[in-house]
């Protein structure tokens, strides 16, 4: 689905940790300040690319519980370069969002049409993602989708707001 959308991919991360395999060697050397050229990273970013020079876009909300963790301190340092490439990451801090009542579940909406929950195991692993086709949950996540952008600040603020500035590695 990320290739075949249209003109929007929407992502809500509602979890303050994830245990991706692939990226656990980035966030280790993210903590202990060690250079990393994010090789994971590479393939996403590129596609993003592709994407926004053929006008689709890639948006996402980050829900995150403050003080941060190191996994959200590391996901928004990535989110420079995610944002450089054309995704649009924005945060929102845990309690506005419940105060919007956004919801505690991941996930991806592509052209306000195709809804995917996430599901994760209780260590955060991806477990795999749902097709859901029902038209009223479908337009429950929309409106989801849009309370939380409404909520969210853009990246850099959110670094600005937490004092980290651009989020250099410890």
């Amino acid at each position: 689905m990320f290739h075949t959308f249209e003109h929007t991919a929407f992502r809500l991360e509602a979890r303050d940790t994830y245990d991706a395999s692939y990226e656990n060697e980035s966030l280790r050397k993210f903590l202990a300040g060690e250079p990393d050229d994010l090789p994971w990273l590479q393939t996403w970013l590129d596609m993003i690319r592709e994407a926004a020079s053929e006008g689709r876009r890639f948006a996402r909300v980050r829900v995150v519980t403050v003080p941060l963790t190191d996994y959200s301190r590391f996901g928004a340092w990535c989110a420079q370069f995610t944002n450089g490439a054309g995704e649009d990451i924005r945060y929102l801090e845990r309690e506005r969002a419940r105060a919007a009542q956004v919801p505690e579940h991941d996930y991806w909406l592509f052209d306000s049409r195709k809804l995917v929950r996430m599901h994760f195991d209780d260590q955060d692993a991806f477990l795999g993602g749902e097709i859901i086709e029902d038209p009223t949950v479908i337009v429950q996540h929309n409106y989801w989708r849009d309370a939380a952008w409404h909520h969210a600040v853009r990246r850099d603020d959110f670094a600005n707001e937490q004092g980290v500035g651009r989020l250099e590695r410890p």
